[in-house]
């Protein structure tokens, strides 16, 4: 049975944990609303110039371009957005999760993998899998430098006709406690009619309803030059996306931690009381046996 100074020093044990748990609640609080900043400034971009580049599209008859070519589904990049570090919950094996789900779905094609992000490019590389590139230790801080450095690897090897296709899986920041896992294709671009959403997506969009640009260069130039622009920005919003998603796991994480250890601290309390009573009614019984025994 554990003696007083057992309960004692599990305690301490258990204190110590809380306060390193809830350090880091306080960290990764502090570090979300940054990143929560900049994903929420991210999206209005990213979904302007997707409007824009959908509207030059839909104003070439014929739109010719490398991204564009659409080919059978044989070859599959796969862009994994992890964590760079663990105690952040659920958040990696989620991730994960969802990236063996869609490689099971395209059973059969030739699947390469670029894992971005510490803990995806560990788990990945033990289960076997073939890189094309790994990114570590670029999520923590995202820099637009990064995402150009990517987009550009995956544009070539889409261009060079080494793949067929390119799809991201990453975690949508929503809220703090909801996070959305999500599967985006992103190569091809696919050539989406712009126009108000309605209820039947596959009904034909008025050409007055869409946004009359004027357009200085050539829509055929323009679009040389919106393409790449437009996979540099979809990769900048999912890392900035996948960032904050991240830091909100973590801080529900150490939050739920600092909570346990602290049921966890009342509950040895708790005990240590019933064996220190416990010892000190022994010992009155032992002396009240002693004294009756003398007289």
């Amino acid at each position: 049975m554990p003696t007083l100074l057992d309960f004692r020093r599990r305690i301490r044990s258990v204190k110590s944990s809380q306060q390193i748990t809830r350090a880091m609640k306080f960290v990764a609080a502090a570090r979300l609303r940054r990143a929560q900043e900049a994903a929420l400034a991210a999206r209005p971009y990213a979904k302007e110039l997707a409007r824009v580049l959908r509207s030059t599209m839909a104003r070439i008859e014929s739109p010719q371009h490398p991204l564009l070519a659409k080919r059978p589904e044989e070859r599959i990049l796969l862009l994994v957005l992890s964590g760079e570090r663990g105690l952040a919950g659920a958040f990696n094996s989620n991730v994960l999760k969802q990236a063996h789900e869609f490689m099971r779905s395209k059973k059969g094609k030739k699947i390469v993998l670029v894992p971005i992000g510490k803990k995806g490019r560990d788990s990945l590389r033990k289960a076997g899998f073939q890189f094309a590139a790994e990114y570590v230790n670029v999520l923590a801080r995202v820099d637009y430098k990064v995402a150009r450095e990517i987009a550009n690897l995956v544009s070539d090897l889409y261009a060079k006709d080494e793949i067929d296709a390119v799809y991201v899986v990453f975690s949508e920041f929503k809220n703090v406690m909801a996070p959305n896992l999500v599967v985006d294709k992103l190569l091809p671009v696919e050539e989406v009619k712009e126009g108000p959403e309605t209820e039947n997506a596959a009904a034909p969009v008025p050409a007055s309803a869409q946004v009359d640009y004027i357009y200085e260069q050539p829509e055929q130039q323009i679009l040389d030059r919106l393409l790449p622009r437009y996979v540099e920005t979809q990769i900048l919003r999912v890392m900035l996306e996948s960032c904050a998603a991240e830091y909100a796991a973590r801080m529900t994480a150490m939050e739920a931690a600092t909570r346990n250890a602290g049921e966890v601290i009342d509950a040895l309390t708790l005990h240590m009381n019933k064996v220190r009573q416990a010892a000190i009614t022994k010992e009155i019984i032992e002396i009240v046996s002693g004294a009756a025994s003398t007289a």
